[in-house]
Formats: C-alpha cells, sequence, structure tokens
C-alpha cells in the first residue's frame, strides 16, 4: 500500500545567531519601532499553564496540547521600556520608605522596605534544599512580596487597619503597578507570586513567610546591639509562629545569641 508523506515542515535557515534581548532593547529603542521577526508558517504544539512553575522556578512550563504559532522569538511578552522605566521608577520608594516598625521605637536610620527584601531574598537563596522546594521560586516571593507598598507605605498593625483592609488596599496597588509595567506575561507573575504568598498557599510561600519574621528578629537584634534598646515585641509577635524547620532553627540561633549578649550585659 502506498502512503503520501507531506514535506516536513522545516524553517527557514538561520545564518547567525539572534542578538540577546538587551542588544534587541538597545536597537529597539534607536529606531523607534519594535522589532519584528518573521515567523515562519510551522505551527508547533504548545499551551501554557499559567499556575504551575518550571523546574527551574524561572516561568510557567508549556506542555503539548493546541496548535499555536510560534512567537517565542521578539517582544510579545516584554513589556515596553517606557513601561519598565515607570515601573522601576515608582518601586524607588521602596528603597526610601523606611520601616515604620522600628520609627515608632526610635531607632534612627532604619532599614528601607527594599533592605528588608533583600535579605530576605539572601536567605532564600543560601538556605538548604527541602523536598519538593523550588528555592528560585522563594527568591522571587522574597522581591516582590512587599512591592505594592511602593503604594500605600508600610502598614503596621499600630495603624490599626484591619487584615482584610490592608489586603484590599494591596492588591489594589499591586494591579495599579502591573498595570503601569503594562501587563502582560511578567504583570502576570508578579501577581501570581504576591497572591501566592498573601495566601500562604505553597511550601515556598510559608518558607518566605518564616523569612520575613526571622529578618525581623534579626533585625531587632541588631538595633538592640547598635542603639542599646530593648526589643521584645518583635520577639514576642513571632514567637511559636515559623512553619518551617529552617525557620524555626534559624529563629532559634538569633533568640540563642540574644539571650548570650543580654548575660554579658549583666555581668
Amino acid at each position: 500500500m502506498a502512503t503520501n508523506l507531506s514535506a516536513p515542515c522545516v524553517p527557514p535557515p538561520i545564518h547567525r545567531s539572534l542578538p540577546s534581548r538587551s542588544i534587541l532593547a538597545f536597537v529597539n529603542r534607536a529606531i523607534s519601532k519594535p522589532v519584528i521577526f518573521r515567523e515562519t508558517s510551522c505551527p508547533r504544539l504548545v499551551s501554557v499553564r499559567a499556575h504551575t512553575p518550571g523546574t527551574d522556578g524561572f516561568g510557567p512550563k508549556r506542555v503539548a496540547s493546541s496548535q499555536e504559532p510560534d512567537t517565542s522569538i521578539g517582544f510579545s511578552s516584554s513589556p515596553s521600556p517606557s513601561s519598565v522605566i515607570d515601573f522601576l521608577t515608582l518601586c524607588h520608594r521602596l528603597k526610601t520608605t523606611k520601616r515604620k516598625g522600628w520609627m515608632n521605637h526610635g531607632i534612627k536610620g532604619p532599614e528601607s522596605i527594599a533592605d528588608h527584601m533583600y535579605r530576605m531574598s539572601l536567605m532564600a537563596l543560601i538556605a538548604g534544599d527541602l523536598p519538593g522546594l523550588n528555592r528560585e521560586r522563594c527568591i522571587k516571593i522574597a522581591i516582590v512580596h512587599d512591592i505594592a507598598e511602593a503604594i500605600v507605605g508600610d502598614i503596621t498593625p499600630s495603624d490599626g487597619v484591619p487584615k482584610a483592609e490592608k489586603s484590599r488596599m494591596e492588591q489594589a496597588a499591586l494591579d495599579e503597578m502591573c498595570k503601569i509595567l503594562g501587563g502582560g506575561m511578567r504583570a502576570d507573575e508578579i501577581k501570581e507570586l504576591w497572591t501566592e504568598y498573601e495566601n500562604n498557599s505553597s511550601l515556598e510561600a510559608n518558607l518566605v513567610k518564616d523569612f520575613d519574621k526571622v529578618e525581623m528578629i534579626l533585625q531587632a537584634l541588631e538595633y538592640e546591639s547598635e542603639h542599646g534598646k530593648v526589643l521584645d515585641e518583635f520577639f514576642l509577635s513571632t514567637a511559636g509562629k515559623f512553619q518551617t524547620e529552617i525557620g524555626k532553627s534559624w529563629a532559634a540561633e538569633i533568640i540563642s545569641r540574644r539571650k548570650s549578649m543580654s548575660a554579658k550585659r549583666r555581668s
């Protein structure tokens, strides 16, 4: 029996490697027009699962299920340079807004929101591996978990804002920031990471929640040492609230050092 075989769909050869995204962005700005690459007529089978991170933690998995043209090359999912700079300019407030809890206790020159998130990101980077944990996703969550405070500021329990209202305000701020970024895949990822942390809905969120408390009590210990203050409030408010073994062990080390420092002062 004769069988008709259609010729395979082969894209035209590329005679030189494509430039990196950073170079493409530079060229794009220089000519003030989007860079458009000619698509081949060959479709590929892909779909996007928006809520499942890839094994490397740097984006959603793509799995075969339906026909879709190949648009992996180009700027279809990238925010415009104008949107990027607007977004980053807004995020500058995270660098200049001081954490209110320390200000309320008379700490001069306290850390900023960005300072707090940066050290949390380092915690995620150096933490040991846990079964089923995506460490790269932890880093991402740490980077964005307080990002809405660029608009709403650092709302603390002493402000008397109900938890539900605080969450609503931050959600609205996050939506506005993602709109400034221009929407798209990157904005959606930020929203997903922030919501995951807010809802404490994954092992990664559990660990970053612990890092949030660990960073705070470590900072409290450092301010006690530097400023000669007693900051019991921060240790009492976090006692017994750590969810992971990493969080519990790191908090125990900080508390042990605090006890040693206190004993030396009394001796």
